[in-house]
């Protein structure tokens, strides 16, 4: 069986190859990467202790790393008013992300999250965190009250809705080589490749 890591890395990075045909010499282990993490994982900020939790469903790669009682929730939830990350691209999953967002809303209610986006709903000034309790108590995709069955289905309504992100093509070409650049061409120009009718 994979672990979290092995799994999220396998999936990733075959997904994508395959999406923007990188051929063989496109490594798929995450061998790119200086360090992958498990599920339950520690390391060290100086003399901070930081805790792995493999939050997918957003991506089946996502993590949060809680510090204390920070924890940094990368795009598995979003501000209370906001509700939750799009579950739809590939490895992605809704339900998964339900279990994931109740992952992270198990710590104590004074955990304080901090977000990855913020969308500004209704125009507010824009946030960066809020707390478990809060979450709890106000988040209009996972708070207290709604099931997975009534996420599920109101995350897969609203991802319908959603046109693909501006950037998605050049970001996951280098965000899936851990930041490499394309190799330059024959002609010393580095390209990005544009999939049609696949993403």
């Amino acid at each position: 069986m994979w672990c979290s890591r092995h799994l999220a890395r396998y999936v990733v990075q075959q997904t994508f190859g395959k999406i923007f045909n990188e051929g063989t010499k496109f490594q798929r282990d995450g061998s790119q990467f200086d360090r992958l993490f498990s599920d339950g994982d520690r390391y060290e900020i100086g003399a901070l202790s930081v805790l792995v939790l493999h939050t997918p469903g957003h991506t089946p790669a996502c993590t949060t790393h809680l510090i204390g009682d920070a924890a940094f929730v990368g795009d598995t939830i979003f501000m209370p008013d906001a509700g939750s990350a799009r579950a739809d691209f590939p490895g992605g999953d809704a339900a998964t992300l339900y279990a994931s967002i109740q992952r992270v809303l198990s710590l104590p209610g004074e955990t304080r999250l901090f977000m990855c986006h913020d969308y500004a709903p209704g125009g507010r000034e824009l946030q960066f965190m809020s707390t478990v309790a809060e979450q709890r108590a106000a988040n209009i995709h996972a708070g207290d009250g709604i099931d997975e069955e009534t996420f599920t289905r109101l995350r897969e309504e609203r991802d319908r809705s959603l046109a693909m992100p501006r950037l998605i093509i050049p970001s996951l070409q280098v965000n899936m080589k851990a930041g490499e650049l394309p190799a330059e061409d024959a002609n010393g120009t580095r390209y990005l490749r544009v999939p049609l009718d696949v993403l």
